[in-house]
């Protein structure tokens, strides 16, 4: 299990290693100039500037210096193009746990539904539950995140007008009840995704053949079910749900904006448009040094369910 935890880390490092090198480049490739902002000055506060950040060394010096300042256990990104002496570190910490506690309840959400409908629909299979489930989840993987944001906002306008007040708000943060919509609407999509992943595992579960002796020991369904059908076919998900969770954690840029959340991909959003690229790099680094450490830990917990992880 050693051999097998440190193979994992060694390409997480690689694999984080080579987000950071592709945004680097991608970042020096991209047109326009981030310290001007389309704003006239003299050359002499352009000097300075370009001083300030590092930009007026060779790009491979600015390149190691990225990678070194990169390294833990202090990691420093610098400081942002555009949110005066505002170091990207500081946006991250501030602005991440509301993406996370956003993230964690739209997992919560997309989780107990998944397993919820996938096992529904493989218990009444080509039937009635089993067609209007499926068809609300092909809805739910092909409808843009930002559609349902918008539908989400317009449903809660209509019972906000119908019971004569603000009962749940329509975006905006701080309340629980601020959290309902838009971990709902981030969570839609992988809620969809392992409904379809658990509703294939369940098919293939229920025709083992020790589903078949438990049922002629005269095991009760509701024992088979729990113990031996949802037990079995929640691996698969276990497997992917790793990059879910890290994926709606750190990937509700669009929720965030439409709902006015102040996570961290709403900064992200903006970086974008502003091209502040110490943020867009740190940022970047750090959502996919989280995905890989996601990743990672589901590969472990996985190896010990799963013993012919480890061997093979």
């Amino acid at each position: 299990m050693v051999r097998y935890t440190l193979k994992r880390l060694i390409a997480g490092i690689i694999t984080v290693w080579f987000i950071a090198t592709a945004t680097f480049i991608a970042m020096h490739q991209v047109p326009g100039d981030p310290l001007m902002n389309d704003k006239a000055v003299s050359p002499e506060i352009r000097r300075n500037l370009e001083r300030h950040y590092g930009l007026d060394k060779p790009v491979t010096t600015q390149y190691f210096i990225f990678l070194r300042n990169m390294l833990p256990p202090n990691p420093d990104f610098g400081y942002s193009f555009t949110q005066q002496n505002r170091q990207v570190n500081d946006i991250i910490r501030d602005h991440f746990p509301v993406s996370a506690m956003l993230g964690i309840l739209a997992i919560l959400f997309a989780t107990t539904g998944g397993v919820l409908w996938g096992a529904l629909t493989a218990i009444y299979r080509n039937r009635l539950p089993d067609i209007i489930i499926m068809f609300l989840v092909i809805l739910g993987i092909s409808v843009p995140s930002f559609v349902f944001a918008a539908l989400g906002q317009l449903l809660l306008v209509k019972i906000n007008n119908a019971v004569g007040y603000s009962l749940i708000p329509v975006a905006g943060w701080g309340t629980f009840q601020h959290m309902l919509m838009p971990s709902m609407v981030l969570g839609l999509g992988t809620m969809a995704l392992l409904t379809r992943l658990m509703r294939s595992s369940m098919l293939d579960v229920i025709n083992e053949d020790y589903i078949k002796t438990a049922r002629a020991k005269g095991l009760s369904p509701v024992r088979i079910f729990f113990s031996h059908q949802l037990r079995n076919a929640i691996l698969p998900v276990i497997t992917v749900l790793g990059p879910q969770i890290a994926a709606i954690t750190t990937g509700g840029f669009v929720v965030e904006l439409v709902f006015g959340i102040p996570g961290l991909g709403r900064y992200f959003v903006q970086a974008v448009q502003q091209l502040d690229y110490t943020v867009i790099m740190g940022t970047t680094v750090f959502y996919g040094a989280f995905l890989v450490l996601m990743v990672i830990i589901v590969d472990i917990l996985y190896g010990f369910i799963d013993p012919r992880v480890r061997l093979q």
